[in-house]
């Protein structure tokens, strides 16, 4: 595992087309922003493991790429 530090505004790059960006500190929680390309699912570590355990296509993004509707922001 590579653990990095960033502060407020700064990010890191996975690959050539993720940004991960700090967009925050609340108390013991770090706000991250996620720049992806639409194709990439971005999900929390919890989501994802359910949709692997589900194995439920429809928790898949759709045919056309889409991610669906915008993420909520959740304080």
């Amino acid at each position: 595992m590579l653990v990095l530090s960033r502060k407020t505004n700064q990010s890191i790059m996975i690959g050539d087309a993720i940004r991960v960006i700090v967009v925050g500190f609340d108390g013991d929680q770090v706000k991250l922003g996620i720049e992806a390309p639409r194709d990439v699912p971005v999900h929390r570590f919890e989501i994802f493991q359910e949709i692997a355990h589900a194995g439920s296509s429809e928790a898949a993004p759709s045919a056309s790429g889409g991610r669906g509707p915008a993420p909520e922001v959740v304080e």
